[in-house]
């Protein structure tokens, strides 16, 4: 199995085609408006199922992204119904933000305001501003900038709180979702931050987010991640006491690259150069504690128990090959890339779904896909994978010299 550059860049252009023509032809809300809450593993569209904002966001971004990727107009044209649904809808005219949940129809379920949500509300107005020049998107993400720093920045022991109540309220439940624990502080919220204010500063250079962005960067050396392991601790109290012992292979690999392509928009050499080896050490740790020998990414392990959850996401074999190929074009070394041919190979084989279309949420440790699973949902969406093969595309092509 053997990928030369110009053919992987074919395989994943056309996956990309077929990725958002799946969300073009099944996901689209001709009743409501938007698009639709969720479709099942035999992409039966699921009626009164509630619509999240952050698939919301992320659609926003994909077809944004997509348009700014390939000029194709007629993924613009789907980012302007994502963002005016968005806008008509999710957002909160009387406290600010957006809010979580709404039923199908458009009115609001669950109006609390997660941090995390707000970010990828950023992240998607920021690139449909690259994408349409829409003024409005960019005051938009520049609002929601201007919330999370007054509401959820902690001044005394640093970093952002998790979640309010829709008047900005502390909540008593901070959690994401069901599965995760109730603290004050985590990861993967500061990740999506991050993530968002680095796409905001492409386009709006201000100094203070610029700084804002900076001190996260800061954060995840000096807070998250374990330096014994090279992995990410998750969850914490409000002064950083870590309250969690999971591991979670796919996001200290998607935060590898991140956390690099952030200092590089900052334009901080020192940042640069720690985030650096950052990424070739939980790249390097990922592999050697949690990929199978097909090259597939295993889900998450609990290091009090030793217990492995051996199922493979849709998610984490996406960044993988992100952070992958970032470590490739980072070190030069071989090894990334014969890495990064063997999770696309298994991607081909075992996660995109023939029949269907998309990907599959997640397949066991056989490959054997999990029907229980959504294939759009409140958080199946197209952003990672849509993501992942872009940013492969464009390292092939810098490393290629084209």
């Amino acid at each position: 199995m053997t990928y030369y550059p110009g053919k992987l860049k074919e395989e994943l252009g056309l996956e990309l085609e077929n990725i958002l023509k799946y969300w073009t032809d099944y996901c689209l809300d001709n009743k409501y408006g938007g698009f639709v809450g969720k479709r099942d593993h035999l992409n039966r569209q699921i009626d009164g199922a509630s619509k999240g904002v952050v698939l919301n966001a992320r659609i926003l971004w994909t077809f944004s992204a997509a348009y700014n990727f390939t000029h194709n107009p007629d993924y613009l044209v789907l980012a302007d119904r994502a963002y005016q649904y968005i806008n008509e809808y999710f957002n909160d005219r009387q406290f600010g933000g957006l809010f979580w949940e709404l039923n199908e129809k458009g009115e609001v379920l669950n109006n609390r305001k997660q941090i995390y949500a707000q970010g990828f509300g950023i992240y998607g107005y920021s690139e449909y501003f690259r994408a349409s020049n829409n003024q409005q998107a960019l005051a938009d993400a520049i609002s929601l900038f201007e919330y999370i720093e007054k509401y959820s920045f902690d001044p005394v022991d640093g970093g952002y709180f998790e979640s309010f109540a829709n008047n900005w309220s502390t909540p008593e439940d901070f959690r994401l979702s069901t599965k995760d624990a109730n603290e004050p502080k985590s990861m993967n919220t500061h990740l999506h931050i991050l993530e968002s204010y680095t796409n905001l500063l492409r386009i709006w250079p201000n100094e203070r987010l610029r700084e804002k962005t900076a001190a996260l960067i800061r954060i995840f050396p000096d807070k998250i991640i374990d330096h014994h392991t090279h992995h990410f601790n998750l969850f914490f109290a409000n002064d950083w006491t870590v309250r969690s012992s999971i591991v979670s292979f796919g996001h200290d690999i998607e935060g590898a690259w991140l956390l690099y392509e952030a200092a590089k928009v900052v334009e901080d050499k020192q940042l640069i150069a720690e985030v650096s080896d950052n990424l070739a050490q939980m790249v390097d740790a990922t592999l050697a504690d949690g990929c199978d020998s097909d090259g597939s990414v295993f889900n998450e392990k609990d290091t009090l128990s030793g217990h492995l959850d051996d199922d493979k996401h849709w998610w984490m074999q996406a960044e993988a090959m992100v952070g992958l190929a970032y470590a490739w074009k980072t070190t030069g070394e071989d090894i990334y890339r014969n890495q990064l041919q063997k999770v696309w190979h298994f991607i081909r084989t075992s996660m995109i779904d023939r029949v269907n279309g998309e990907w599959f949420w997640r397949v066991d440790k056989d490959g054997i896909p999990v029907a229980s699973e959504d294939k759009a949902g409140f958080w199946k969406c197209p952003y990672h994978n849509s993501r992942a093969i872009m940013e492969v595309i464009t390292i092939i092509s810098e490393l290629s010299g084209e």
